[in-house]
């Protein structure tokens, strides 16, 4: 299976990586990044810091600094560090990322590669949105697209209390990738509050006695400090588990099937994933994951962790 993923590099999204730079049936041909949870400079520094430490040889290709649309961004640092991995304090990387913009990749690996590449997107959809610019026939080309994205019942995690981080970030972006594709494969945030990693198991995988696994301990403490002051019941793990869902369609044990959209214009919903429930009469265009096998993550991210 070969893999394009876009990322903005926070802890969710290297815990994605390593889960999938690790599965023996996958081969990830790129890493696009994108200005996200933290700035474009340090998504780009974290990309490189995790490639290292699995030992792989991955292009990594900088991408969007910002959305479409100029507009001031919220940052997730609260719960990713100020550097997006944890505030790590021992950094290995020595890579240095590719001179070719980020959109420009996806285009060019997407037409090297005809049918066979399954797109997985960690981050906002500023990249892929630029892609289909230079390439339209781009949902033709990709194999499969996943997204972690959206809020498919409304209950957001951004200023705009019903859209997701994602989404939000660049809704024009996310309403054009919506828009070119005759199948979107969502995990969203609602799916992702309803399969927490459990503390038990957080702390059973820090504690493998690897490399890996203290590089897990190292990211995640900034992440679970702020979840069990607001008393979550586990590590909130959006994008392993939309990795988990690229790797293993099996995985998923319920999803629905709808036409949708994202809102640009609201002033209070701008960003927020809009479906139809079958009413528009448009046929659907989005696979929207609402229960997974989460047991799956957690041997993948074990076998991952323990090398």
């Amino acid at each position: 299976m070969r893999f394009l993923v876009d990322t903005d590099a926070g802890v969710d999204d290297a815990l994605a990586l390593l889960l999938l730079l690790a599965a023996p049936e996958a081969e990830v041909t790129a890493i696009t990044t994108t200005d996200g949870n933290v700035p474009l400079p340090q998504v780009v520094e974290n990309v490189l810091e995790i490639v290292e430490r699995m030992g792989q040889a991955i292009p990594v290709y900088p991408g969007a600094r910002g959305p479409l649309l100029p507009e001031p961004r919220e940052r997730a640092t609260f719960f990713h560090g100020e550097d997006g991995l944890g505030n790590l304090k021992e950094r290995r990387a020595r890579g240095r990322p590719e001179g070719t913009p980020a959109a420009l990749a996806i285009a060019s690996a997407a037409r090297a590669h005809p049918g066979s590449l399954t797109f997985l997107a960690l981050g906002p959809l500023t990249n892929l949105a630029a892609a289909l610019v230079m390439e339209p026939e781009l949902p033709r080309l990709l194999a499969r697209l996943v997204v972690m994205g959206g809020a498919h019942t409304g209950h957001g995690n951004t200023a705009t209390l019903s859209a997701e981080f994602n989404f939000r970030a660049d809704p024009e972006a996310a309403a054009a990738v919506l828009a070119a594709f005759p199948k979107v494969t969502l995990v969203t945030w609602e799916t992702t509050l309803a399969y927490p990693l459990p503390w038990n198991e957080h702390r059973r995988l820090a504690a493998i006695n690897t490399p890996l696994a203290s590089f897990y301990a190292a990211i995640t403490g900034v992440t679970e400090g702020y979840l069990r002051k607001k008393g979550y019941p586990g590590l909130l793990v959006p994008d392993p588990l939309a990795a988990l869902v690229a790797l293993e369609p099996g995985a998923v044990a319920q999803s629905e099937r709808h036409w949708g959209t994202v809102e640009t214009c609201g002033r209070h919903t701008r960003g927020q994933l809009v479906l139809d429930h079958g009413r528009s009469g448009r046929g659907t265009n989005l696979e929207v994951v609402t229960r997974i096998d989460s047991d799956r993550l957690v041997a993948r991210l074990e076998a991952a962790l323990a090398g």
